[in-house]
């Protein structure tokens, strides 16, 4: 039993007392493959939509994929609130939030699973419509969504637990679990899309049979007794300050979802008012290419919760404030290589998904507007993982609720309908700018507190 206890205290030792740059090294190259191929399952959807459905459909789906995201925003409500609370409960050594914690997750997964099923599938018409769906696009946006509101337990689940076993700093077991999912999900989209010829609604069973095995994959890693922790992956439990504990460490990460949801909505209805069919389809494109590119950064964002998380607990403070900066500077050395080549050719990677096609200058001067600030961000989501990992998920929540409400939404009410569409890139352009510059003044402002905390000890 010692033996095991030992092997379960290794990683939280390594993430205690090793040299930092090691640390960021050793977690985060497995868990920025995981985040690609997370990337790259929404991207093969769009592929094999746009390769053999057509253009109408990839508009369809473009407008149901970011509906599609609540799902997996709310996975990451109860993944990064629980994969938080593990790491800091890791780290202060507390037994009772380690044995209880799944039990709560799996409570919480179904409850609001069966709630979100009932809405998502009574609401879908309405919800594709608001997102600026007409004729052709709306009925084939409200398949694709409906489909996945069938499958949304195992999205939430999924992803949850996935983002669980991140926190105890497993990444690489995280990423084989995610790499079966896609596999999964890839072939299952061709045998369906291409071989069945099911169109929109292939593509979404194909994601929700990629998310069931990715959500059994899980299970079973905890039913083993792989688990740093005591799991009980099978058990349901209500504990009240452990739920509120999840619910307010992992809401920024709900906010970002459903404020990334209303920039969706004011930026197609912008597209379906003052543009083409052709525009809402690539603005989904090239929406799908940022998320890929910015990937890299997810997976650098799950390695540097667990190393923030476990150090705040064990009252490591100034290990916390080089662990921000190493995985800051990392992420961004991490991208630019891409981010380069996509900026220099655009147009090879929005081939993948408009056959055939010439882009105009006016696409591509759009497409390299919203990729410009991509080498900028990783302060931004460094730190909507620093602070629910130091129990500061007030500061996160505010700004990304500021982004949409006071920025995003008058934005892109007003400029694209006195400039065109244009301006959808470059108002996101100039959000993106001001709101990092924001982060990073808060940011420095959380280090000082920190070092004063730290003094007085």
């Amino acid at each position: 039993m010692s033996v095991q206890l030992n092997e379960r205290d290794k990683q939280k030792q390594i993430i205690l007392t090793e040299n930092l740059w090691k640390v960021m090294f050793n977690l985060s190259w497995p868990a920025v493959i995981a985040m690609v191929l997370y990337g790259l399952n929404s991207v093969f959807d769009a592929i094999f939509v746009g390769q053999f459905v057509g253009e109408t459909a990839l508009a369809g789906v473009s407008l149901a994929y970011p509906l599609s995201q609540i799902t997996l925003g709310i996975g990451s409500l109860i993944g990064v609130g629980a994969g938080s609370a593990l790491s800091i409960a890791l780290g202060s050594d507390d037994k009772y939030t380690q044995r209880n914690l799944m039990g709560n997750v799996n409570f919480l997964s179904i409850i609001i699973s069966i709630v979100y099923m009932i809405c998502g599938w009574f609401l879908a018409t309405s919800l594709v419509r608001i997102m600026g769906g007409v004729g052709e696009a709306l009925e084939l946006g409200k398949a694709y969504f409906q489909i996945t509101v069938i499958g949304s337990f195992f999205w939430i689940h999924g992803l949850g637990g996935n983002m669980i076993v991140r926190a105890e700093g497993k990444m690489k077991s995280a990423a084989i679990m995610m790499g079966i999912g896609l596999v999964v999900n890839i072939i299952a989209n061709y045998i369906l899309i291409v071989i069945f010829g099911m169109g929109v609604v292939g593509a979404a069973w194909g994601t929700n049979l990629g998310m069931f095995v990715y959500t059994i994959s899980g299970l079973l890693y905890f039913a083993k007794g792989k688990a740093s922790f005591d799991a009980h992956p099978f058990r349901v439990a209500v504990d009240k300050k452990i739920i509120n504990s999840i619910i307010s460490m992992g809401m920024p990460s709900l906010i970002m979802a459903v404020t990334g949801l209303i920039q969706a909505i004011v930026v197609f209805n912008a597209l379906s008012r003052y543009g083409t069919t052709y525009d809402l389809a690539f603005y989904g494109a090239v929406y799908r290419i940022f998320t890929l590119l910015l990937t890299p950064i997810f997976g650098l964002m799950r390695a540097l919760q667990p190393v923030i998380g476990i150090n705040y607990g064990a009252e490591k403070k100034e290990r916390v404030i080089s662990s921000f900066k190493i995985f800051a500077i990392s992420s961004v050395f991490l991208m630019l290589p891409f981010w380069l080549v996509m900026m220099l050719s655009p147009q090879t990677a929005l081939g993948f998904m408009f056959p055939n096609k010439i882009f105009d200058g006016a696409s591509l001067f759009n497409f390299r507007v919203y990729m410009g600030v991509l080498p900028i961000l990783p302060i931004v989501f460094m730190a909507m993982t620093f602070f629910p990992a130091i129990d500061k998920g007030k500061p996160a929540a505010i700004l990304g609720i500021a982004r949409q409400l006071v920025f995003f939404v008058p934005v892109m009410l007003i400029l694209p309908r006195l400039y065109g569409v244009r301006w959808v890139y470059l108002g996101t352009m100039g959000i993106d700018v001001i709101i990092t510059i924001w982060m990073f003044i808060l940011v420095r402002k959380e280090f000082n507190i920190l070092r004063t905390e730290l003094k007085r000890v």
